[in-house]
């Protein structure tokens, strides 16, 4: 999945095969500070500056509390790919094996879903309105006391999901599809593309962008979805978008691509590398980001 488990192996296998993948050349001294952890990393999200998690291979769960990260005990070895809360002391992580965890503060606890059908991006409107992404369009719904099955209406694997509310989300993922949520059913929209999508977000309903393979960048305005082209090349994987508003967005994916666009135009941002290979990216203000790679780095933007 994407970001799941489709997303996570190609770009392991990218970071194993890096003199391979296509490079950005940066012309500018590196804006972003990287830090090495032991594990491929595969998510990001925090509830402020001071108070941001990180997830990943073999149970991997890293908390950061403004000056240092540390390991956290998961209680599990499967990977975990996917990562979300309503607070610090309500928050899910997602991932192989039909992996779901829950975070009350204090502890790690596994909950249970019933099967072991690998699980990716999760998100939610609330603490009692959750979802969770699964291979051949496997979509879970927690409402506060228990998981269950929602009719997708796709057999694709879904790999990201984002929404305004919870009458409005968007899912992207294989064979570019695209479903958006009305509160009652999933219906497919036409994303123009035939490649998978790994990553959504948005600032509003008639403002949210999707990323995807070769480079993919698709927006839609509310009517219709068009590709952005001429951003990149065509042989970068685009993994993740995050932002603050429309006018401060940033896109992560493969040869330390981390792009970010001021409402106007798109630019790359310069690491001072083209090794990385980007998984996720989330921030708590334009000025404060974190991007997560397949070689467990964790970068971090501050202006």
């Amino acid at each position: 999945m994407k970001k799941s488990l489709v997303l996570f192996t190609v770009l392991l296998l990218c970071a194993s095969l890096i003199t391979g993948c296509s490079s950005l050349s940066a012309n500018t001294a590196p804006t972003w500070k990287s830090q090495k952890t032991q594990n491929p990393l595969g998510d990001v999200w925090g509830t402020s500056s001071s108070d941001v998690f990180a997830v990943g291979a073999a149970g991997t769960i890293l908390h950061y509390n403004g000056k240092s990260w540390t390991k956290m005990n998961s209680g599990t070895n499967n990977d975990l790919i996917g990562l979300w809360g309503s607070s610090s002391s309500d928050v899910f992580a997602a991932g192989k094996q039909g992996t779901i965890l829950h975070y009350d503060g204090k502890l790690w606890n596994t909950m249970s879903i019933g099967t072991t059908t690998g699980i990716g991006r999760i998100w939610g409107d609330s603490s009692s309105d959750v979802f969770a992404l699964g291979v051949q369009g496997v979509i879970l719904h927690y409402d506060g006391n228990s998981l269950s099955n929602l009719t997708g209406n796709t057999t694709n694997t879904l790999e990201s999901i984002w929404g305004t509310s919870a009458a409005d989300i968007f899912a992207v993922g294989d064979q570019g599809t695209i479903m958006h949520y009305d509160g009652n059913t999933w219906n497919s929209m036409d994303s123009g593309v035939s490649g998978p999508l790994f990553g959504v977000w948005g600032s509003s309903a008639t403002n949210v962008f999707a990323v995807g393979l070769y480079g993919t960048l698709l927006h839609f305005d509310g009517n219709a979805w068009r590709s952005i082209t001429d951003v990149i090349n065509s042989n970068i994987i685009l993994s993740d978008v995050w932002g603050t508003s429309s006018s401060d967005v940033f896109v992560v994916g493969s040869s330390g691509t981390i792009l970010h666009q001021n409402g106007m135009v798109w630019s790359t941002m310069p690491i001072g590398t083209t090794n990385n290979i980007f998984y996720a990216v989330w921030g708590d203000s334009p000025s404060d980001v974190f991007a997560v790679d397949t070689s467990g780095n964790i970068l971090h933007y501050s202006k």
